[in-house]
């Protein structure tokens, strides 16, 4: 119900007019505390291993919302101690779980600054790593809907490199192997966005540009298989520019890594229909 300021009665004569004043200003004063008072405290009094139950009841049954509010209950409780360790940890799943990808990132980076030494860091990293990795690639899966040439890969190399820590750091961890996968899926993924940007530039004419993106793409991603199409980008981008030397230098090594590939039966001519329509 809104909180409402109401006044009674009627007085007569100076006295009555003072005390109307003072009783509608106490009234009025009374009235606004009892509006702006903060709501009240749902886990105030509960034991922190209660909050701490309920936060691990609602998140098992994907009520991720609530399951943060408790957590976050829980980690200002536990500011300090071993146990704030495990909390940070909850609360930084559970805001990625809610979508609250800044959030989990933050208490992420908090939890590996102040935890340098923690059994659990590679746990960390996998999650910094998780969370930048579905956030790129959910993009990433519609690429050929978006203007390409706009595409921030940013999250795809932040995920590369938490990944990295885990491989490097901790190579018996449980999360290694997982770890390993994605990051070799991030390299093809980046090295197909490369490709992507070198394409757009060849149908466009930008064929400089279109020369450099696909070198670029050899050059950071070699075992990427995305490089067999960068070479023959490279290649008829150099055709067109003149540059018959470096067209053949292109040729010359898409044909020793990828003997079979149709980019070298069809060679460097203006292809008869344009090869980028049948991805």
């Amino acid at each position: 119900m809104p909180c409402q300021i109401t006044q009674r009665g009627v007085f007569r004569g100076r006295k009555s007019v003072a005390t109307l004043a003072a009783a509608s200003a106490f009234a009025i004063v009374a009235g606004l505390a009892g509006c702006s008072s903060s709501p009240k405290d749902e886990t105030a009094g509960k034991a922190t291993e209660k909050i701490y139950e309920e936060a691990r009841d609602e998140a098992s049954t994907g009520n991720w919302d609530r399951a943060v509010k408790l957590y976050e209950r829980v980690e200002a409780r536990l500011a300090g101690t071993q146990q704030a360790q495990q909390a940070q940890l909850d609360l930084a799943y559970a805001y990625y779980k809610t979508g609250e990808k800044a959030q989990a990132l933050s208490t992420l980076d908090r939890f590996i600054k102040l935890h340098p030494s923690s059994p659990a860091l590679d746990y960390a990293y996998y999650l910094q790593g998780l969370v930048n990795f579905n956030e790129n690639l959910g993009l990433l899966g519609s690429i050929t809907r978006q203007d390409l040439s706009e595409r921030d890969q940013q999250a795809a190399r932040d995920a590369y490199q938490s990944f990295r820590q885990i491989t490097t750091l901790f190579p018996d961890s449980k999360y290694a192997p997982d770890a390993g996968l994605r990051m070799n899926y991030i390299v093809n993924t980046l090295a197909q966005y490369e490709v992507h940007v070198a394409r757009y530039y060849y149908r466009r004419g930008a064929y400089v540009a279109a020369a450099n993106r696909a070198q670029q793409a050899v050059q950071e991603f070699q075992r990427a298989p995305a490089t067999e199409e960068a070479l023959y980008i490279m290649g008829l981008s150099y055709d067109r520019l003149g540059l018959t030397q470096l067209r053949d230098d292109a040729q010359r090594v898409l044909t020793s890594n990828f003997p079979q590939s149709r980019y070298v039966r069809e060679g460097f001519a203006e292809p008869t229909k344009a090869w980028w329509q049948v991805w």
